[in-house]
C-alpha cells in the first residue's frame, strides 16, 4: 500500500508533523538542544523528500515537452513505485513518443522517398530562396548546367548571367527560353517557374530542360515540308515548261529545214506556226502560275505586325456580316452572329482580323455549299480560362480526318482551286496576336475554327 502515492503523501505529511512536534516538545520540555537539533535536521529532510516526490511529475512533464522541442524522442519515463494513477501517466507519456518517433520515421522516409524522385527526374530542378540561396538541386540539373556543387544562383553567372536575370526574374507559373553557349556547345533552355512558403520563407522552384535536340528535329521536319512543297509545286509547273520549250524548239527546227529546202505546203506551215503559238502560250501560262505561286509564299512570310486597338466585337462581327450577308442568302445559307456580352471588346489589329474571320466564313459558305439547311455561326465569348474565343461554324460535310493535320500545311489545300495559304496565314496573324487557330471537324456534322485570343 506504500506504493500508492496518496498513501504515500498521507503518510509523510503524517511523519512530518510528527517530527515538527517532536523538534518542539524538544526545545520547549527538554535541555536536549542536540536532540532536538538532529530532530530537527530530520524534519528538513523529509520536507526536501516529500517536495522532490511530489514534483518529479512536474519533471517528468518538462523532459516530455523539451524533448518534444527537440526532437529527441529516445527519453522514457518510469512510474514504479508511484501507484496506479502514475502508471497511466507514464503510459500516456510513452503513447505520446511513440507517436512521434512514428511522425518523424514517416516524415524521413517522405523526405528520402521526394529526394530520390527529384534526384531520378530526368528534367533539372533547382529550388532556392528569395536572396538566391539554393535548396535542392536535383542530378539531372547539375549534369546540365555542369555545376557539381551549387550553393548560390549567383554562381550561374560563369555560365550565362541571362539564365540568372531569367530564374530572378519569374514568378509563379511563367516560363521562358534562354539560350546558353557553353564552350563550344549550343544550349535552348526551356525553364519553367513555380513559388512556394516553407517554414515562414519564399521559395522559388524552377524545371530547366535543354530542348535543343527538339528544336532542331521541328527545324529539320518544317524544312522538310517545306521542301516537299516547294519541289512539288514547281515540278508541277517546271516538268510542262520544259517539254513544252523542247516542243517549241523541234518544230521551229522543222520550221528552219523548210526555210532551207523546198516550199513547204502552205497548210503545214500554218499548223507549225499554230502548234508554236500554242506551246509558247502554254509556256506564259504556267511561267505566269508558277510567279503566283512564289509571291503567295512570299505574302506568307512577310505577315505585317499588328497595330493594336481596342475593337468592339459587336462592331468587328457586324462589319463581317454586311459583307457577307448578300452571298449567304443568295446561296440560301442560314447566317447567325451571336456575341455574348454584346459588349465585349477585344485588343487587336481591325484590319488582319477582318482578314482571319472573312476567310474563315468564306471557307464555311463553300463547304456548306449543297448541305440541306445549311447553316454558318459566327460566336464570340468569354472562354472558360477568361481568354476571348472566336468560331466559326458550319454544318458541312467536315474535314476527313487525313486532312486535319495538313490544313495549316503552306499551299495544301482541299479545293480544287484553293492557293493553300488561307489557313496557313490566319494562323500566323494569330500567332501575331498572342493567341491560337484550332480546328475541329466531325464529318457529316460540323466543322469549328477557334480563334482564342
Amino acid at each position: 500500500m506504500y506504493r500508492h502515492f496518496r498513501i504515500q503523501v498521507t503518510l509523510r505529511v503524517l511523519f512530518l508533523g510528527a517530527t515538527m512536534l517532536a523538534v518542539v516538545l524538544l526545545f520547549t520540555l527538554t535541555t536536549s538542544y542536540v536532540a532536538g537539533g538532529i530532530v530537527a535536521l530530520t524534519l528538513v529532510m523529509q520536507l526536501t523528500s516529500l517536495l522532490r516526490y511530489v514534483e518529479r511529475t512536474n519533471h517528468d512533464l518538462s523532459r516530455l515537452l523539451r524533448s518534444i522541442r527537440y526532437s529527441d524522442f529516445s527519453q522514457s519515463f518510469a512510474a514504479q513505485g508511484r501507484g496506479k494513477a502514475f502508471r497511466e501517466l507514464g503510459d500516456a507519456f510513452r503513447e505520446v513518443m511513440d507517436t512521434f518517433r512514428k511522425a518523424r520515421a514517416e516524415k524521413e522516409e517522405s523526405y528520402r522517398y521526394l529526394e530520390t524522385v527529384m534526384q531520378h527526374v530526368g528534367v533539372g530542378l533547382i529550388s532556392f530562396k528569395t536572396d538566391g540561396t539554393v535548396g535542392l538541386i536535383n542530378t539531372a540539373a547539375k549534369r546540365l548546367l555542369r555545376m557539381p556543387h551549387l550553393k548560390h544562383i549567383g554562381a550561374l553567372e560563369m555560365l550565362s548571367p541571362e539564365l540568372v536575370r531569367t530564374l530572378v526574374r519569374l514568378r509563379s507559373g511563367e516560363n521562358a527560353l534562354v539560350k546558353v553557349v557553353d564552350e563550344d556547345e549550343l544550349l535552348h533552355l526551356a525553364i519553367y517557374a513555380t513559388e512556394f512558403r516553407m517554414r515562414e520563407e519564399s521559395y522559388k522552384l524552377v524545371s530547366i530542360q535543354n530542348i535543343q535536340s527538339e528544336l532542331e528535329e521541328a527545324e529539320v521536319e518544317a524544312w522538310q515540308k517545306l521542301t516537299r512543297v516547294l519541289t512539288h509545286e514547281i515540278m508541277n509547273s517546271v516538268a510542262p515548261i520544259a517539254s513544252l520549250a523542247s516542243t517549241a524548239n523541234t518544230l521551229l527546227e522543222e520550221t528552219k529545214a523548210m526555210e532551207n529546202g523546198a516550199p513547204a505546203d502552205p497548210t503545214e506551215w500554218t499548223e507549225t506556226i499554230g502548234d508554236v503559238r500554242g506551246a509558247v502560250r502554254t509556256i506564259e501560262r504556267r511561267s505566269q502560275g508558277l510567279l503566283n505561286f512564289v509571291q503567295s509564299y512570299r505574302r506568307l512570310t512577310r505577315v505585317p505586325k499588328p497595330n493594336f486597338e481596342i475593337l468592339s466585337v459587336r462592331q468587328l462581327f457586324g462589319d463581317i456580316e454586311e459583307l457577307m450577308r448578300p452571298e449567304m442568302e443568295a446561296r440560301d445559307v442560314r447566317f447567325v452572329v451571336r456575341v455574348d456580352p454584346e459588349t465585349l471588346d477585344l485588343t487587336a489589329d481591325p484590319h488582319l482580323i477582318d482578314q482571319v474571320l472573312l476567310n474563315l466564313v468564306k471557307n464555311a459558305l463553300q463547304s456548306v455549299e449543297g448541305t440541306p439547311k445549311a447553316e454558318v455561326r459566327l460566336e464570340a465569348a468569354i472562354g472558360p480560362r477568361g481568354r476571348i474565343v472566336m468560331q466559326v461554324i458550319d454544318n458541312g460535310p467536315g474535314i476527313v480526318e487525313e486532312a486535319m493535320d495538313k490544313i495549316f500545311i503552306p499551299f495544301f489545300s482541299t479545293k480544287k482551286d484553293g492557293s493553300g495559304i488561307g489557313l496557313s496565314l490566319s494562323r500566323e496573324i494569330m500567332r501575331q496576336h498572342g493567341g491560337t487557330l484550332t480546328a475541329a471537324s466531325r464529318p457529316g456534322l460540323r466543322t469549328v475554327f477557334t480563334l482564342r485570343f
